[in-house]
This record gives C-alpha cells, structure tokens and sequence, in this order.
C-alpha cells in the first residue's frame, strides 16, 4: 500500500504500527542487545579472537557521546565483546574522519606475512581513504598505517585471509578515471607494508575512454569464492554483475586499457535500469536432489544478487528484491528466481524508513552456508530464507526489532506534505560460527543478536516435521 495524506496516522489489524515500533518476529528470538551509543550503523564482522568473540562494527558519519573517553566523537567503528551474547559490552569506539561503514578483521595466523597471535582490521576512514589497526588487544587498537589515502570516496572492502590480497572500493577519478567508485587491488599478506597491484573497474570509465560504460554507476561490493571474484555494480540502478577470473585480475597488465579491463571478466550480466548491484555473494557446488538423476544436473553454483531499497515509503519505482543467479555456465549467468518480503504482509510502505533489500550475511560459516542466507530488509528486519534449493528459496524466519528512545525518524513528501516517521532500519546482518546472527541498524538503534527457534533451527540440523511456531529448546550457541 502507499502512504497518503492523513494515512500516517492511522494503525492496521495485525501489523504493529511504526509509532507503536514492537519487536515481530517467526522462528526467530532475541538473545542480547547494545546501544551503541545511539550510532547509525553499517557493516559488522564478528571475530573469534583467543577463546573471545569480537564484534567490529562500521558506522556512518556522524558524532555521539563516548563514555569510555568522556568525549563527544567523530563516528568510527565500535568494537563489541559479545563472547556473552545476552550482554554484549563495548571495549572500545574508534574515531575515523566521516565514518568507517566498512570494516574486515584477519589473523595474523592466516595471513601469509603476518605476525602470529595478532589481529588486523582493516577499515575505511571516511571517505578519505583505507587503514589497517592492530587489533590484537580490541580494547586498545594500535595504527599500522594507511593502505591509501587523498581519496573522496570509498565504500566497501573485501580481504582474503588466506593469501592477503585486498579489493577496496575507492575514488578513481585523482587519476583520471571517471568513477568514484573503482577497484584498488593490494596486497596485504604483510599487514605493515601494503602492495599496490592495480586499479580496476567497468571498461569505459578508465582514463581516456572514448565511450562511457554499459552501466554508469561504479562498483559496489566486491567478494570472492575460490578462485572467482564477483563483482557487484550499481547499487540500486543500473546494475551488473561481473565474475571474474581472480588468477587473470591479479597477473594480467594493469594498464587500465579496455582489452586488460576485459581480459579477466568471465561474463557481466547487465540489469535493468531500475535494480542495482548492491551485493554478489556465491554458492557453489550446490547439491539439488531433484536433479541428481539427470546426466549433469548437479551440482550447481549460485551467486546471490541483490538490489537496495535507497528510498523512504516506497518512493522508488519498484521493489528492490534478490535473484538467484544460476552461474553453472560461467559465461552465461542467467537469474533463475528471486526473494522479495510481501508489501501487504505488514503494511511497510506505511511504517515509513526504507522497505525492501539492502544485503546479506558476508560469512561463509559452515553454520549456514548453502542452507540459510539471512537478507536484512530495512523497516521488515532480517528475513531468514532456505536456499538448498536456490531455484526455489523459502522464508523460514524473520525478525524485526523493536524500536527505542534512539531509533531516528525518517521523512518522505507527500503530495508536497513532509511526514517523518519512527522505523526500524536493520542495514546490514552477519552470523558466527555459534549460529548467532547479527543485526546493525541503520536509525540508530544499536545492535541486535538473534538466534533461531522452532523449525528453522532444525533446518541447521536436517529438515525436520513439527510446529512451525515451536519456540522451545535450547540457544544453538551454548552461553553463560
């Protein structure tokens, strides 16, 4: 439904109203939550960190009072203990210059040059570029050095563990590029002494294009699987997917011409005008009983595409949604079905704040993976969907937080009227290995950490019979 005129008043059967904010949920219950002192937040990655569990979170621009330091802050990162998932506690807020929405956390027992029983984030400083702390005591970060830096834009990172090497989202127009949101490859197996590789990005944006590109917007998110690296573009328009072959990106000429721009890309599929490329996120060697019998039915590898809701009461032209993109045939990725929340489900164009997709969980946990991917969907929360058959995914949880005395308004026009409203936005989810999943709202409300119940925990386990409301049993992660 759409919101008009004196609308914005008025509650519904069976939907709790945006004014009225109370926590919804299915299969799905809230173990611990934490303020985080009323700080809009993004990206979050949970860190198992010598028998603790770390939470490093990104947040937008922004300040707050800082207990801790008795000091009001530039927005940064927060890092949480939540190896007690009922009390989450902060060790430490690190200031950065307009915000660190994205943060990545390694060993030093997994990087190739690190140094062993160390921990390494590596985040962005606003916009200006991206730096590496030393986290191995997370109560008192120490800085190692800034990877790049005269940037007026970055965004998104991603750091293979293994081997080190780093794809950071950055501005590419200090060199000649057209976008602000192009690829800078490093290596960063030794953590103190960063290695530029080569920038990277869609073939009419590097220096001296004579044609723009296919799609304007620039990269968006980078991942990797294996030995593919999958590129989202576009964000919430004029999206595409690039897969990537990872050997070709890292050893072929760097010279940003448009045949070495080409040489690594596998296949790019191009979207409509009105869905972006917010996040690409595979599956591989997915196992499909149903096509077991068939001479090369399975398995099959996916990757997960999603576009992101950008504006207040479903003022965009369509719902933003997920496709399962079937990729068994590199060179010919084709959509094959999609997850989206139904509008009329809980009324959410009128609970205000975004409704429809932002992302999903970045880990690969043995937990989750190739079971259930959790999608967070603003003003719906995070929706838990069964992807062991990815032609046919199923919501089978959802959780939608309550909200509180923090939780920041958001505004539309309406037939020339301003209405804001009080909404729920979760931006982002992460899981851990304990089969915890995690929350990171983007009005300010803080951090949720939620477990599942009832029979979407036993899907973790095997598809079991029983009531789909169940709410017994015991927390997958066994706590204090």
């Amino acid at each position: 439904s759409t919101l008009l005129g004196s609308a914005a008043l008025v509650c519904w059967a069976g939907a709790a109203s945006a004014q009225d904010g109370e926590e919804e949920a299915h299969n799905a219950r809230l173990v611990g939550l934490h303020d985080l002192q009323a700080r809009s937040a993004y990206h979050g990655v949970i860190q198992e960190q010598d028998g603790r569990w770390i939470a490093y979170i990104g947040h937008h621009d922004g300040t707050a009072f800082n207990p801790l330091s008795g000091m009001v802050e530039t927005n940064g990162n927060s890092i949480v203990d939540v190896t007690n998932a009922r009390r989450p506690f902060l060790l430490r807020h690190l200031p950065a210059d307009g915000g660190s929405q994205m943060v990545q956390v390694c060993s030093g027992d997994d990087l190739p040059a690190g140094e062993p029983g160390k921990y390494y984030l590596l985040r962005t400083n606003g916009n200006l570029g991206h730096q590496i702390y030393d986290v191995t005591d997370p109560s008192d970060p120490v800085f190692i050095v800034d990877v790049t830096t005269g940037l007026d834009g970055t965004h998104k990172n991603w750091w293979e563990c293994d081997t080190g090497i780093a794809y950071l989202v950055a501005d590419l127009q200090p060199e000649g590029w057209t976008t602000d949101r192009g690829l800078k490859v490093f290596d960063l197996s030794d953590p103190e002494n960063p290695v530029f590789i080569r920038n990277f990005g869609m073939v009419g944006s590097e220096p001296g294009a004579t044609e723009p590109p296919v799609r304007d917007p620039g990269v968006h998110e980078p991942t990797r699987l294996g030995d593919r690296v999958y590129l989202a573009y576009g964000t919430s328009g004029e999206g595409a997917l690039q897969i990537i072959d990872r050997e070709a990106l890292l050893t072929g000429d760097p010279d940003p011409t448009p045949e070495n721009l080409l040489a690594p890309v596998i296949a790019q599929l191009n979207m409509p005008d009105y869905w972006g490329g917010h996040t690409a996120w595979a599956m591989h060697d997915v196992e499909l009983p149903e096509y077991e019998l068939f001479e090369e039915g399975t398995p099959r590898d996916f990757v997960i595409l999603t576009s992101e809701s950008t504006s207040n009461s479903c003022q965009e032209p369509h719902h933003h949604m997920t496709f399962m993109v079937d990729i068994t045939d590199e060179a010919h990725p084709f959509p094959v079905a999609n997850f989206q929340v139904p509008e009329s489900e809980g009324d959410f164009c009128d609970r205000g704040g975004r409704f429809g997709t932002h992302s999903q969980n970045w880990s690969y946990t043995d937990v989750f993976y190739k079971k259930l991917v959790f999608f967070s969907y603003f003003n719906a929360g995070v929706r838990a969907v069964d992807v062991r058959d990815p032609y046919h995914p199923k919501e089978v949880a959802f959780f939608i937080p309550a909200t509180t005395e923090n939780t920041d308004e958001r505004c539309a026009e309406f037939d020339g009227v301003e209405q804001c409203f009080i909404a729920i936005q979760t931006n982002n989810v992460e899981v851990d290995e304990r089969g915890l999943i995690y929350l990171f709202d983007r009005a300010n409300t803080g951090l949720h950490i939620v477990e599942l119940t009832g029979k979407a925990r036993q899907l973790l386990d095997e598809p079991a019979e029983g009531d789909d409301d169940a709410e017994d049993g015991e927390m997958v992660a066994d706590l204090p």
